[in-house]
């Protein structure tokens, strides 16, 4: 079964899994620890993304149950307790998020040998974007502006959170090191949290790399960093996070999941963040980018039409774009390297990933986005 159910990688799909599917026999077993009245029958669907595996779960009365497994070195019960406070919270804010099950013990996840699990109520309306890796586009403009405004719901929901930043976590959208007023010593205290990340980085000129490829931009960051409003995002905002519900007349944002990533970072960076995962598309060959700019002008003014944006945050989205994905770049450096064993794929997010994305906004085609972007949020 595993070889063919394959996975989101690097470069697009792969017939390979880096953690193994469900079976039903483990469905089961792990279902039994929770208040279901029912057993597993069957799974529905194995899904293809990549740092952990689920499942859609029929059980036999034909309900469904969407579970989720870790390998406890990446999200113990206490990382997956972090984010579970923050769906707790958005779902009393009236956001459309499903709520976490708790077992028959009443712990919100279970821990199974090496494995940690997790147990979801499916959401309602129709998963759009299932098959869609990030880093693709909406599929219109009418998608795109509704994104911005449930994202723009979802980070004035937050402002009440008060959870602080997650520690010692790999794959976060986080900004640690980008808040310090220098970009390599803010790198050189966050680097020993990400496991695996020192020993990676000890064979690759990553000071010199940084410098080059990433300090510019960290120079016109810093000048705005005192005006940050700290707030828990998201942390990886694209169609394929929501659920949706469409008709001749309307499209809505029917659910919002996947808090895998999200941290205290600011509304910006999390903007930032949904321009960077389905604006441009990264995965096409070579440096030249297809940008989608009607769909990221419709998810911006779609975001300023429930929460307006200051002059100094519109900079710092524009600031933040070449750097949202430097934490989590390196992050994956760490996790390809030292957790799955994976040199092919750490390379790729180092070189590609962390300093490709980067020496492409340093080139023309970034520079003109950057400029443009900074005009369309000047007239949002």
């Amino acid at each position: 079964m595993s070889a063919a159910i394959g996975q989101f990688g690097v470069h697009g799909v792969e017939a390979r899994r880096d953690w193994p599917p469900f079976t039903l026999s483990e469905a089961q077993t792990v279902l039994a620890h929770y208040p279901l009245n029912f057993e597993a029958e069957d799974i529905v669907w194995h899904g293809q993304r990549p740092f952990s595996a689920t499942g859609l779960i029929q059980l036999h009365n034909g309900t469904k149950v969407f579970l989720k497994r870790h390998d406890h070195r990446l999200r113990n019960q206490a990382a997956i307790a972090e984010e579970h406070a923050f769906i707790q919270h958005l779902a009393l804010q009236g956001m459309p998020v499903s709520r976490p099950f708790s077992t028959c013990t009443g712990t919100p996840s279970l821990t199974i040998g090496e494995w940690v699990y997790e147990a979801f109520a499916p959401l309602k309306g129709l998963d759009t974007y299932r098959d869609t890796p990030s880093w693709e586009p909406y599929q219109s403009t009418v998608d795109a502006g509704a994104a911005g405004e449930m994202l723009a719901r979802l980070h004035l929901s937050a402002a009440t959170f008060d959870a602080p930043r997650r520690k010692g976590r790999l794959l976060l959208s986080s900004m640690d090191a980008l808040t310090a007023p220098s970009l390599l010593g803010g790198l050189e205290k966050w680097i020993p949290t990400q496991q695996g990340l020192r020993q990676a980085l000890n064979k690759r000129m990553w000071k010199q790399d940084v410098s080059e490829a990433l300090t510019p931009f960290h120079t016109l960051l810093v000048p705005l960093l005192p005006a940050l409003q700290t707030f828990w995002g998201h942390g990886d905002w694209h169609g394929s996070n929501l659920f949706w519900t469409k008709n001749t007349q309307n499209t809505e944002i029917a659910g919002i999941f996947d808090f895998g990533m999200s941290d205290r970072t600011c509304p910006t960076f999390d903007l930032a963040v949904a321009i960077e995962r389905s604006g441009i598309r990264w995965l096409d060959i070579g440096n030249k980018k297809k940008v989608f700019h009607d769909q990221i002008s419709a998810l911006v003014r779609g975001y300023t039409r429930n929460r307006q944006l200051s002059d100094t945050e519109r900079a710092l989205v524009c600031a933040f774009l070449p750097l949202v994905h430097v934490e989590f770049a390196l992050s994956e450096v760490a996790y390809y390297e030292a957790l799955v064993q994976d040199p092919f794929s750490a390379e790729v997010a180092y070189e590609e990933y962390l300093l490709g994305h980067a020496r492409w906004f340093q080139a023309d085609e970034g520079r003109r986005l950057l400029a443009w972007l900074s005009d369309v949020l000047g007239a949002s």
